[in-house]
């Protein structure tokens, strides 16, 4: 566990990488916007969000499993099981609690201003799966300390849990070519781009599904799952209603977004008309 943060790092850049180039030679749709202003913002999003939780949350996730190892915290410090199931357990339950926050974060209108600045991209592709508000990672990162010391997993499956979770997000946003065939196989063990794409569309009933980050069936067994956009996955458009002026969508801009003018219509609360869920 010593080399955590170089384990991180190494697969964070690698798929960037990776999605960057299949991006560049096999896209699934035109970009609307500039590619260039939009990763620098992107890019220097994550790089603000990541010093912040640094900052303010000196304790890494991996730490926190340790800490409840030597502790006795959590259900699965409390049972004896091999430690192979620990570590599935883990990873399932770490993926089940994202998912919950993920609604959550739509559902509660003070968490979707800052949630929306991911959804308020124009375009979709791998910078769009790291573009998330440092006040959403910050409270992320809490949500996720308090499910580690309450579950206790292993502090392999969080490990492997953080990898796959960074790996996968990139992924399942890539403005990547899937073969139909692919992707209807791929989706029943893990999110795919065809799949989360729905999930950014400008219509609210479209925009509240599909919030599975790294495995698809928690969108299945609670009801969220959505097949395809209505108006498929070309014809769909990416983002908000309430933000599409790529003038207003800077690197600065979003920092503050969340400040800024009314919630929306996209929280799962709201009523009254044929795009609520």
């Amino acid at each position: 566990m010593n080399d955590e943060a170089a384990i991180r790092l190494g697969f964070f850049f690698g798929v960037l990488a990776l999605m960057g180039v299949w991006e560049w030679l096999a896209p699934r749709r035109p970009l609307s916007t500039s590619k260039s202003r939009r990763w620098r913002a992107n890019l220097g999003i994550i790089v603000v969000a990541t010093a912040t939780v640094r900052l303010l949350i000196p304790v890494t996730a991996v730490a926190m499993a340790l800490l409840a190892q030597q502790r006795g915290w959590g259900l699965l410090n409390q049972i004896e099981l091999p430690y192979w199931l620990a570590v599935l357990i883990g990873v399932l339950v770490l993926d089940c609690v994202i998912y919950f926050q993920h609604v959550v974060f739509h559902a509660v209108p003070a968490l979707w201003r800052l949630h929306r600045m991911h959804h308020s991209d124009l375009d979709f592709d791998v910078t769009t799966g790291v573009r998330f508000h440092p006040i959403e990672i910050v409270l992320s990162m809490g949500i996720k300390l308090a499910a580690i010391a309450a579950i206790g997993p292993p502090a392999l499956a969080v490990l492997v849990f953080e990898v796959a979770l960074n790996a996968v997000t990139m992924f399942n946003h890539g403005n990547v070519q899937l073969p139909a065939a692919i992707d209807r196989v791929l989706r029943l063990f893990v999110v795919t781009p065809e799949m989360h794409r729905v999930h950014h569309s400008n219509l609210p009933h479209e925009t509240n599904s599909n919030f599975g980050f790294s495995f698809p069936w928690w969108d299945r067994v609670f009801g969220t799952y959505r097949a395809q956009p209505e108006r498929g996955h070309l014809g769909m458009t990416i983002g908000l209603d309430e933000f599409r002026d790529p003038d207003t969508l800077g690197f600065g801009q979003l920092l503050v977004q969340p400040f800024r003018g009314e919630p929306g219509q996209y929280s799962i609360n709201r009523r009254g008309g044929k795009d609520d869920t």
